[in-house]
């Protein structure tokens, strides 16, 4: 084995700041039955800086990156999964009226964690179709990309 992890065991998991502009300490809290994360890792804008005086080869910096406009957490369609994104919704919606934002931990075993910040949506309907497990896909808005960094405590 040459080092590669599997998907086993990976959770999401969240938690409001207490002090804002600082990421939490602390075990963050889990948000169960999540089936699929979204990559965090999105190629970054190459910022043409061709001089004119170049006769042969554009010349180019390093731009951002984008991580889209959500972040799509596909799940599992249970009450405990609808419950915990309510409570975290709440949560946020809670923290961002004390000018604090959500930090949410995609934590890997035996790994760094993946930290960002941003702002559920609202649960929507996500469809159904004959002879399949029924799923939902909750959004977040990302506001700031952390990256990573040690995995909270247990939670």
């Amino acid at each position: 084995m040459a080092g590669e992890i599997t998907s086993a065991g990976i959770k999401f998991c969240y938690k409001a700041e207490s002090t804002a502009g600082t990421k939490p300490t602390g075990a963050f809290t889990e948000i169960p039955d999540v089936i699929s994360l979204p990559a965090m890792d999105s190629a970054p804008e190459a910022l043409e800086c061709t001089p004119l005086s170049e006769t042969a080869w554009k010349r180019y910096v390093l731009g951002l990156k984008d991580p889209g406009s959500s972040v799509d957490i596909e799940a599992n369609d249970t009450t405990a999964f609808r419950t915990a994104w309510s409570t975290m919704a709440t949560a946020a919606a809670t923290a961002k009226a004390a000018s604090k934002a959500m930090w949410f931990e995609i934590k890997i075993p035996g790994r760094d964690s993946f930290y960002f910040t941003g702002e559920p949506a609202d649960l929507g309907f996500a469809g159904a179709s004959v002879n399949s497990v029924q799923t939902i896909h909750g959004y977040i808005v990302p506001n700031v990309i952390s990256g990573f960094a040690a995995a909270s405590s247990a939670g």
